[in-house]
C-alpha cells in the first residue's frame, strides 16, 4: 500500500493584482509551515486574485512567479500548486501549474470559464484533463467553476484501478454562492470515490466581491477531515491515509457499475 500523503492548504486573503504583495504572503505562509509536507496547494489566480485585465498581469512560463513557484518548491521540497494568468502563442489562459521541487512542471488550463464573469471573453479554455501522479497517490487537479461540471471530474474504473485517489480544487469563489460551493465539493468525493481537497480566498477583492473561504479536505465518504475557519486566512496541514480509502473501495464495488463514457472537445 502507499504512504500517507501530507497536504498543505493556503487560504489567503490575496492583494488585489499586486503580485509582490502575494508573493510575499505566501512566503510568510511557507515559514509557518510545521512539519515536512508534500504538496502546498494555493488559490486561483493566487498571484493577482481573480482578473480578466489578462493582457497588462499574465505572464510567459519563464516570467517571475513560475520561477518563484520553482524556487518554492525545491526549498520545501514539496509540490506547490496554484493558477496564474499565462500567455502562451498569442492566447490566454487560466493556468494551473504543478510545480515539482526538481523544477519540471505539469500544467493543466482551466476547461470551464465563467461566463457571468466574462472570463470566456479573454482566456482560452483548455480541453485536456491532468492527472498527475505523487508518490503513487493519483491526483486530479482543476480550477474553481470546473466544480460545476460532474461530467469532466468524474472518476473512471478499468479492472479494478481507479484514475486518480484525490480530486483537487483552487478557487476564487464567491461567498454568495458559498452553500452551492460546500455541497457540490461534498458531492463530487461521494461519486467519486474519492477525497477531494479544495483551496479557496478570502476577503473583499477590486471588483466588491467577497469570498469566506471554506478550504477543506473531505473524504471519500463526503465527511469533512479538516476546514479551514471561514472568513479567516488560515494554513492547515493534514495526513491522508490510502488504505483506508482502498479498503472503502474494496468494500463498496461501486466503480464497476460507472458509466463509461467519451467527452468531446
Amino acid at each position: 500500500m502507499l504512504p500517507d500523503l501530507t497536504i498543505t492548504l493556503i487560504q489567503p486573503d490575496l492583494a488585489w493584482q499586486d503580485k509582490n504583495a502575494n508573493l510575499q504572503k505566501f512566503g510568510d505562509f511557507f515559514r509557518k509551515i510545521d512539519r515536512k509536507t508534500d504538496l502546498v496547494v494555493l488559490p486561483e489566480m493566487f498571484n493577482t486574485g481573480f482578473v480578466t485585465d489578462q493582457r497588462s498581469l499574465a505572464e510567459d512560463m519563464n516570467g517571475p512567479t513560475v520561477a518563484w513557484m520553482a524556487s518554492q518548491a525545491a526549498s520545501l521540497k514539496s509540490v506547490i500548486t496554484g493558477s496564474l494568468v499565462v500567455v502562451e502563442n498569442g492566447n490566454y489562459y487560466n493556468r494551473l501549474v504543478w510545480m515539482q521541487p526538481d523544477g519540471n512542471c505539469k500544467i493543466y488550463d482551466k476547461r470551464h470559464l465563467f461566463h457571468p464573469g466574462n472570463e470566456h471573453e479573454q482566456f482560452s479554455a483548455g480541453s485536456e484533463k491532468l492527472v498527475v501522479e505523487l508518490y503513487g497517490w493519483k491526483i486530479c487537479p482543476l480550477v474553481c467553476y470546473d466544480l460545476r461540471f460532474p461530467v469532466w471530474s468524474k472518476n473512471t474504473w478499468n479492472d479494478g484501478i481507479y484514475e486518480y485517489d484525490i480530486l483537487l480544487y483552487m478557487a476564487n469563489w464567491p461567498a454568495v454562492r458559498s452553500y452551492a460551493y460546500r455541497q457540490l465539493l461534498i458531492a463530487r468525493a461521494i461519486e467519486n470515490q474519492s477525497y477531494v481537497v479544495a483551496v479557496n480566498r478570502v476577503g473583499i477583492d477590486g471588483k466588491g466581491t467577497n469570498h469566506q473561504g471554506d478550504s477543506t479536505i473531505i473524504d471519500y465518504k463526503g465527511k469533512h477531515i479538516t476546514e479551514i475557519v471561514p472568513d479567516q486566512e488560515g494554513i492547515e496541514t493534514i495526513n491522508l491515509n490510502y488504505n483506508q480509502l482502498a479498503d472503502f473501495r474494496k468494500g463498496f464495488t461501486v466503480g464497476m457499475d460507472w458509466d463509461i463514457f467519451e467527452i468531446k472537445s
